[in-house]
């Protein structure tokens, strides 16, 4: 008599990540009927699930096993190894953290086979496919190819989760639309903001007399949204189970929410799903449902949170602008075509920029894109791209310098590698190149690029913008400019900052000035997070941080000698000159020691 397989199914995440786990759970029950399936699980999530689905459930409270360290606390560890002996465990968990490794493998070190993602961090499993990052695959995708490695269909299916019957929302002929304003409190920088949540509302009010509900917990602000509405609104917020929740969400027309749990559990009902996303990543976590539409403003920083094999800015940044950009009329429009029956789109989510036709080599210097791109050739490109007038272009005047901010940067390291073009400003990406035998053409630099764009701009009628340095520079590199070229067309200046509670302003001065070329002196890394997160909506052709190249035209700060320059000694120079600079400066060393030690580092 064969004996009865014991599977341990680990997915220890909140309520979105165990609702993807699902269809990998059913499938592997079909292919395991009598299979005893044990589910670890996090005391807050496990309530979704479909009890049919397991033989046994074993909760953990997520707060204390959630961190890398949980497993230093005598209690948590005592609680690890009392775990029983399995034949097979499935973990459904990226391993991203070393450390945080090691807590699965002591849940898992009785087990005999052990399955998961492999990163290179997972030292312990047995059986396992490649992680090839976050977004690479979305994650209900991941998990059903996981379990197809123990003979289950690894076909797509919908999620499968627990309904209760709730009488808190009575029938009705009305449309019913359930809004979630919240997010979980993994990351409120999910959130789109109450007050366009209650013009929402209020708009499908007036125009369908819709029954507006709103859904979530108790820290998910749906009494601020009902308190900032026009319309009367069913405030349902912290007094739902999750399957109660999922039963109203069920008799819905339509559920409107930013990514969470809540709009996953949405995805295991019939009802079509409108999803806000800005920092998380959509690929990766977007609503698992036929009728989900993704409504997102492409801002070249997102997502910023889970990209590849890292975590990235799990809070995004402070400026919040991918959210911002979502306007409530976008959102109405889409929702107003849901309710009226007709297909809606993804809009946003998966529509690429146009690509660059590149007609050089793209190298790749210690993780980071650089273009070997010559001054004719970008001077082409330019005049190409306003001739085309269909969007803002980012142009990263990449240096030795970016490449080790964006090590200790991800959303840095994403802005470079999203960049439409990375010209080789810095004669140490020269050596770099030519020690890993990619040499480039010839070193591209902003501070020499701003005077010979103009050059160019005053004969073809290019219009140009100078944005941020010190308060007057702006307007003092400018002059020198129109002085040098006559016809130079520069029809804005502004010193500005790159707080976010100058965008708006700022990016409304821009566009009302008919600018092809915007320049933006703020330093690297805040000029081209600036750029990135503004992308979308400006309306000039390019957009390029330029440093101090504001300074060195208005004399503020002088060029170092041609020898100087010639020798790639113009660093020395200008630490020479701003000793202040010295921190800063190390990170050339530092450079190069990288150089060296990944060119004798063996090929992956």
């Amino acid at each position: 008599m064969c004996k009865t397989p014991r599977f341990l199914l680990i997915q220890l995440a909140d309520i979105g990540d165990l609702v993807l786990t699902t269809p990998a759970i059913h499938a592997l029950r079909e292919a395991h009927p009598q299979a005893h399936l044990t589910l670890l699980a996090s005391s807050h999530a496990a309530p979704v699930l479909d009890a049919s689905l397991v033989d046994e459930i074993i909760t953990l409270d997520r707060a204390q096993f959630n961190s890398s360290k949980a497993m230093l606390k005598p209690a948590n560890l005592r609680r690890i190894l009392s775990l029983g002996s399995y034949d097979i465990a499935i973990i459904f968990h990226h391993f991203t953290l070393k450390l945080g490794t090691f807590k699965f493998w002591l849940m898992t070190r009785r087990c005999k086979r052990r399955i998961g993602l492999q990163n290179g961090n997972a030292w312990f499993l047995t059986d396992s496919i490649p992680d090839a990052g976050f977004g690479a695959k979305h994650q209900a995708q991941y998990w059903l190819d996981l379990v197809g490695l123990v003979g289950a269909k690894s076909d797509p299916r919908p999620v499968n989760i627990a309904h209760r019957e709730s009488k808190l929302l009575s029938p009705s002929k009305q449309k019913t639309v359930v809004i979630h304003p919240g997010s979980g409190g993994y990351s409120l920088a999910r959130r789109w903001d109450v007050e366009s949540f209650a013009q929402l509302a209020d708009k499908l009010f007036k125009t369908f007399e819709a029954r507006i509900v709103l859904v979530g917990g108790i820290a998910d602000s749906t009494g601020a949204v009902e308190a900032a509405m026009q319309s009367p609104a069913l405030d349902l917020g912290g007094k739902t189970s999750l399957p109660e929740l999922a039963n109203i969400i069920q008799q819905a027309d339509l559920y409107i929410g930013a990514d969470s749990g809540v709009m996953h559990l949405a995805s295991g009902t019939n009802t079509p799903i409108l999803a806000l996303f800005g920092p998380s990543n959509h690929r990766a976590w977007g609503p698992w449902s036929g009728q989900a539409t993704i409504i997102r403003a492409d801002v070249e920083c997102s997502p910023c949170s889970y990209v590849g094999h890292k975590i990235g800015l799990r809070d995004g940044c402070d400026a919040r602008t991918c959210m911002r950009l979502i306007h409530v009329e976008q959102v109405f429009k889409a929702a107003s075509n849901i309710l009226r029956g007709e297909i809606v789109t993804q809009l946003g989510a998966n529509t690429p920029p146009t690509p660059i036709q590149r007609d050089w080599q793209r190298i790749d210097i210690l993780g980071t894109p650089v273009d070997g791109i010559t001054y004719t050739r970008w001077l082409k490109l330019i005049s190409e791209w306003i001739a085309r007038g269909d969007r803002c272009y980012h142009v990263c005047t990449t240096n030795p310098e970016f490449i080790m901010i964006a090590r200790d940067d991800v959303n840095f390291r994403n802005i470079l590698q999203r960049a439409d073009l990375c010209v080789p400003d810095g004669v140490g990406l020269l050596w770099a190149a030519k020690r890993q035998h990619t040499p480039l053409p010839e070193r591209v630099t902003g501070s020499d690029g701003v005077p010979i764009i103009c050059e160019h701009a005053a004969q073809h009628g290019w219009k140009l913008f100078f944005l941020g340095a010190a308060p007057g520079i702006a307007e003092a590199a400018a002059n020198i400019m129109r002085a040098r070229y006559p016809g130079v067309q520069i029809v804005g200046t502004y010193s500005g900052s790159p707080a976010p509670e100058e965008e708006d302003y700022i990016v409304q001065l821009i566009n009302e000035s008919g600018a092809d070329v915007l320049f933006v002196a703020y330093g690297a890394p805040k000029q081209d997070k600036w750029i990135a997160r503004n992308l979308p909506r400006l309306r000039v052709s390019m957009a390029m941080g330029v440093g101090g190249a504001f300074d060195f035209i208005a004399g503020i700060v002088p060029r170092a000698p041609q020898w100087m320059q010639k020798a790639g000694l113009e660093w020395l120079y200008r630490l020479y000159l701003q000793p202040w600079r010295i921190k800063r400066m190390m990170r050339l060393p530092r450079f190069a020691l990288a150089v060296v030690l990944n060119r004798r580092a063996p090929s992956s």
